[in-house]
């Protein structure tokens, strides 16, 4: 909005009367008349405020006047025509419309506004000098078309897709922002500017995984002419290879003795469906006795030989998998209870192959040696620990027995004597010699 002074009254009002059709000319020279006529006032304020507006709605423009003397005011379209002088609306331009006159306030609707109607209206109030105010219609266009394209309809797990959105002749440009489900993805946009119009073309490059099978792509808008969320989306569809499971259906107990039965199901899941399950015995033919029915394994009778690695492949287009049972027969005894078997992913290549898949693997392997290996570390502890206690006992009797005798050299003379007066002289004589006193210790 802006207010300046025009250089001349007259000019205006004489180019305004030009401007009316013919029928109300000369009804408007007279009103000019008659505005010349009215003294002028000190300290009037003519203004007006600038107005945004959606496309196809109304706009309404308003020209006020503060301490209003009666002064004319009149609005004029961005080509200088008058579209209401007072309450007379010389323009043919039916879409304006009069929806308040006063000394204080010309108030004029447009409606059904289009991009064409855009740019500066003004206001002018007839004083001396005259006083003139302008407002800015801007014009807001909301996307008219929104469209989202995906490179691949099928997508591989681990492939790179590439989707595209575009929002089509908005003004201003619009944002495009990019979901894949809850998550808000970043993307690269380019704007391109025909008329005044604004084509937004946004990609985004997105590598798929499994989990995002069936999770929608969504291409959302934001504009200032739009209420609300205005969106499009595709569903993504991902290929994966196989997903496989070994349950143990029987015995429920989980414990595998021998004369038993044993019934394993593979349970396999991928995109395509795997079609064909087949069951294996790592390192060894099968069983003669083992039946197989399709995902089903069934042994019955078990005994030792049937230990070891029992394998559920499945494949699809996509790639390979499995995963490993290790079986061990227990006694018809044993209470044990088993280690839980881990499964195994088969990747199809090493670079493929998953840390998880391995860890899972080898914790079930090394669950299971140590259910086998329960019993005979149990006896060859029970073996140390009684060689253990045998070999204290003998070295406790060993240190008893031979503990040892203290003799002196007197009582080595009383042993050789032949009596018992010759055992005492023999006593005495040794006292006698001190120096030769000896002991020994055996």
């Amino acid at each position: 909005m802006a207010s300046s002074v025009l250089p001349s009254g007259s000019q205006c009002a004489a180019a305004a009367a030009v401007a009316a059709p013919p029928g109300l000319r000369f009804r408007l020279l007279l009103l000019l008349f008659a505005a010349a006529l009215i003294p002028t006032g000190d300290g009037q304020n003519l203004f007006t405020k600038d107005v945004t507006v959606i496309e196809g709605e109304v706009a309404t423009i308003s020209c006020q006047v503060n301490k209003s003397d009666d002064s004319v005011i009149q609005l004029l379209n961005p080509n200088r025509q008058t579209i209401y002088f007072r309450d007379f609306r010389p323009l043919k331009d039916s879409r304006f419309q009069l929806l308040n006159f006063s000394s204080s306030e010309l108030k004029v609707s447009l409606t059904n506004v289009s991009v064409s109607d855009e740019g500066r209206y003004f206001c002018q109030l007839y004083t001396d000098p005259p006083q003139e105010s302008y407002t800015t219609i801007t014009v807001l266009v909301p996307p008219r078309n929104l469209m989202i394209d995906i490179q691949k309809d099928t997508a591989v797990e681990g492939e790179e897709i590439e989707v595209n959105c575009t929002a089509m002749a908005s003004k201003p440009a619009t944002t495009i922002r990019w979901f894949k489900g809850n998550t808000e993805l970043k993307g690269k946009s380019e704007v391109e500017e025909w008329s005044d119009m604004y084509t937004v073309t946004s990609q985004l490059m997105l590598k798929v995984h499994k989990e995002d099978d069936g999770v929608p792509v969504i291409c959302q808008v934001e504009h200032p002419a739009v209420t609300g969320n205005l969106q499009t989306q595709r569903y993504l569809e991902v290929q994966y290879k196989p997903q496989v499971h070994i349950q143990m259906t029987y015995p429920l107990q989980g414990l595998t003795r021998e004369g038993d039965a044993l019934e394993l199901t593979c349970e396999a899941i991928g995109k395509p469906q795997p079609v064909m399950v087949t069951w294996v015995r790592v390192d060894d033919e099968m069983p003669q006795h083992a039946v197989l029915s399709g995902p089903n394994l069934f042994i019955n009778n078990l005994n030792k030989t049937d230990n070891g690695t029992y394998r559920c492949e499945a494949s699809n287009i996509v790639g390979k998998a499995h995963s490993d049972y290790m079986l061990y027969v227990y006694d018809t005894t044993a209470t044990t209870e088993p280690a839980v078997h881990g499964l195994t992913q088969l990747p199809n290549s090493a670079e493929e192959l998953d840390s998880e898949d391995l860890s899972d693997s080898r914790a079930g392997e090394e669950g299971s040696i140590r259910a086998v290996d329960h019993a005979v570390i149990g006896g060859v502890v029970a073996v140390v620990v009684f060689a253990m206690l045998c070999l204290l006992i003998i070295l406790g009797r060993y240190f008893a027995r031979h503990k040892g005798t203290y003799f002196t050299h007197e009582a080595k003379g009383a042993d050789d004597a032949a009596d018992a007066d010759t055992a005492i002289i023999n006593a005495e004589g040794g006292q006698n010699n001190s120096e030769e006193k000896k002991e020994y210790f055996i």
